[in-house]
């Protein structure tokens, strides 16, 4: 994970890293058996090179804790490692750049449960393992079973958490997707 982490501190494959502070590969537990995968970092990720930091960084330590884990429990990362101009979404340009860093990461941690946070996340992630994609807000809380080279994987779409700032009514939406993930890790032993 080092040699891949290093890679992405030099990556130059889009645009992108013309503009950043500091790329984000992710940060955790490299024996994670869970996983979450945003879609790109924000401003305050930028500034300090880690993962969800920011207010909806807040938002998803909530969550985690809502379910008896915390940051250390858990990898998070991102499909795209650097910071869009502005937070816009990232590109398909940007998505492929980067996503093999994400399939590496993947490689490397071998995850038993994948969390997407977000539709761009949720698309490349459930192509990746040969599902159909659907609107996040008709598959958020639904649990896809993949096979791996490593063994099953389980995939749990959910709303970005950044949501629960902008559209409050979703929260509750968040907060039982996570009681949903709570169930499965317990069904998995983990």
């Amino acid at each position: 994970m080092k040699k891949l982490e290093e890679k992405i501190r030099n990556c130059r494959k889009c645009p992108l890293w013309q503009l950043r502070t500091n790329p984000v590969s992710g940060s955790g537990s490299y024996d994670a058996k869970l996983m979450f995968v945003g879609e790109a970092p924000g401003y305050w990720e930028d500034q300090q090179g880690l993962p969800f930091v920011g207010k909806a960084g807040k938002v998803l330590d909530e969550l985690l804790a809502s379910i008896g884990l915390s940051r250390k429990d858990v990898y998070i990362t991102n499909i795209v490692k650097c910071r869009p101009p502005n937070n816009r979404d990232p590109t398909e340009e940007e998505i492929r750049a980067c996503s093999p860093y994400l399939d590496a990461q993947i490689d490397i941690i071998r995850p038993k449960v994948i969390v997407t946070l977000g539709r761009f996340s949720t698309s490349y992630i459930l192509k990746k393992f040969g599902f159909s994609v659907e609107g996040i807000s008709k598959i958020h809380g639904k649990v896809f079973e993949a096979r791996t080279l490593f063994g099953k994987v389980y995939i749990i779409p959910m709303y970005h958490p950044a949501v629960a700032l902008y559209r409050p009514q979703l929260r509750e939406e968040l907060k039982e997707d996570f009681k949903k993930l709570k169930e499965l890790l317990n069904s998995l032993g983990i």
